[in-house]
């Protein structure tokens, strides 16, 4: 679902989220979009918008003893005029929150060696500069969780960095504290996950500064944000099925389009599975239907 908030000016336009700002607040909107090897494609997946927010303001909730963040309401009716007239467009996908001075590194936390950390691994046996132990299988549990920031990247993909560049480009005590806080959150998340029967392989976390107070801002582990697996079909030594794009970057690739524009539209059944695996990515985490 695309929103059409006809005379309210936008703010910010991402891959997936519509911004509005509203003085020192914004409204935050996630769309059906869906973008696959840095570009969106030109079908929606039925309900993704709605499973980011809700599924982020579950996590906003169940970390909020942990860290302070940027949430303030998801009641329409509690929308500054002229939003509550739109409330068909944004119930269950917006989010009211606090504006906050982002800070210019993405906050990423691996328990498990894949994606890029896995391309890097292979040809030095580190991560982000972190010398890991050798024989690693794709796919592997770390023996601990490690962070591993990456530049955020308007367009194309983040770059991975290492600790003492995120240092230079935030500050070494700032870099410390988020460093200590991505892994705690993503530490007590990936142990309540565990529960519910999903591994969460990686995650990305984004901070901000709200007056003097660092909070937790945009989307939080999220199927778009970090890589769920199902624990139930766990099996390292190559790459896991999971609760996001795969039936998307699967059809893609299937055809062989040449990863250049115009991204070519999803039949209705690869968007329909994409919809399932991101509904049920809430249903599990949550014990809540969508």
């Amino acid at each position: 679902m695309e929103t059409d908030l006809t005379g309210v000016e936008r703010h910010g336009r991402g891959k997936v989220r519509d911004v509005y700002l509203i003085g020192d607040r914004l409204l935050i909107v996630a769309t059906d979009r869906i973008s696959a090897f840095d570009y969106i494609l030109a079908t929606g997946i039925p309900d993704k918008g709605r499973v980011l927010t809700q599924l982020s303001i579950f996590w906003f909730d169940f970390l909020k003893d942990l860290t302070p963040n940027h949430f303030l309401s998801a009641r329409v009716e509690d929308y500054p005029d002229p939003f509550p007239r739109f409330q068909d467009q944004l119930e269950g996908r917006s989010m009211l929150v606090q504006r906050a001075r982002m800070i210019d590194i993405e906050c990423v936390a691996r328990g498990y060696i894949s994606g890029s950390g896995w391309k890097e691994y292979r040809e030095h046996s580190t991560v982000c500069g972190i010398r890991l132990p050798r024989g690693l299988r794709e796919s592997d549990k770390l023996p601990e969780p490690i962070f591993t920031p990456a530049t955020k990247a308007q367009s194309g993909h983040d770059e991975n960095i290492s600790f003492e560049r995120a240092c230079s480009l935030i500050g070494e005590d700032l870099a410390k504290n988020v460093r200590d806080l991505t892994l705690s959150i993503y530490t007590r998340a990936a142990r309540y996950a565990e529960t519910r029967g999903i591994i969460i392989a990686d995650t990305k976390f984004e901070f901000g500064f709200v007056g003097e107070d660092l909070v937790l801002a945009d989307e939080v582990l999220t199927p778009d944000s970090s890589r769920f697996w199902p624990a139930e079909t766990y099996q390292p030594g190559g790459p896991q099925f999971s609760f996001d794009k795969q039936f998307v970057r699967d059809y893609l690739e299937s055809i062989h389009w040449n990863k250049q524009p115009p991204a070519p539209p999803l039949p209705r059944d690869v968007a329909e599975k994409t919809s399932e695996k991101y509904r049920e990515a809430y249903r599990v985490l949550t014990g809540h239907e969508l």
